[in-house]
């Protein structure tokens, strides 16, 4: 079995090749970065006796994407499932500034995956079996003053991902999406948070043991569905008062 991992030179997208390399799964690792690849490659293989294919693709870069699935048909058709562990930030990400931010934002946290994962759901729904694996964020629970053009294509994505879903509800396609509050990687290494940061090996477990699942939307860690109902359920006359300060 092979499964493509998009962002896979580090964080959840590099635990995540681990977890399924340790399950004797082959694997199509993407990245802007193919030096890190490489490493991970050269790990993986002779360690789990499995094949690692990489491939150094910028999701930022619609047109690019576009050209590697048309240069690639025949590779897409071979995957038994595809996750899309990948998120894209740029610093001064604000309304102010959406005109020079927003379309390698939108690219690279939506746009880029919605279109990839589309054609996939078509390849999957001939071959009648796959599956598809999309990461959210909590940062598109409500409106914020930071990183606005990464919310906003994060929650973009989730709708993209509901549809998805419902659309493969009575499918052999298996569409899953996992709803990201803070993880522990090397982004929030120094930083202080409210509240505690999830474990990306433990979150790549849960994900590898869900395959199989048909329809899947969860919190992780869980205590966020707890907190994203709460930002969902105030009115927005208090919401607002709220992330004024954040």
């Amino acid at each position: 079995m092979s499964f493509l991992i998009v962002g896979a030179s580090q964080g959840l997208g590099r635990d995540l090749a681990y977890e399924f390399a340790k399950n004797s799964k082959n694997l199509v690792l993407i990245s802007r970065n193919k030096s890190d690849l490489y490493k991970i490659k050269e790990d993986l293989e002779p360690q789990f006796n499995i094949k690692v294919d990489i491939f150094e693709l910028d999701f930022s870069s619609y047109d690019n994407v576009k050209q590697f699935i048309s240069n690639n048909e025949n590779t897409l058709k071979d995957f038994d499932g595809a996750l899309f562990p990948i998120g894209m930030m740029e610093d001064n990400d604000t309304v102010k500034n959406a005109d020079k931010k927003l379309d390698k934002l939108l690219f690279a946290n939506f746009l880029s995956i919605a279109y990839f994962a589309s054609k996939l759901s078509q390849i999957f729904e001939q071959k009648n079996k796959g599956v598809i694996v999309g990461f959210g964020s909590i940062t598109a629970s409500f409106g914020r003053q930071i990183n606005t053009g990464y919310a906003s294509a994060k929650r973009a994505l989730e709708s993209f991902f509901e549809s998805l879903i419902v659309s493969n509800l009575n499918s052999n396609v298996k569409v899953q999406f996992y709803f990201l509050g803070y993880l522990d990687t090397r982004l929030t290494a120094d930083k202080k948070l409210l509240f505690p940061k999830g474990s990306t090996k433990k979150l790549s477990k849960i994900v590898y043991n869900s395959l199989d699942k048909q329809g899947v939307k969860k919190f992780f860690p869980y205590w966020w569905s707890i907190i994203n109902f709460a930002i969902k359920n105030l009115p927005f006359s208090i919401m607002k008062k709220i992330v004024k300060n954040f």
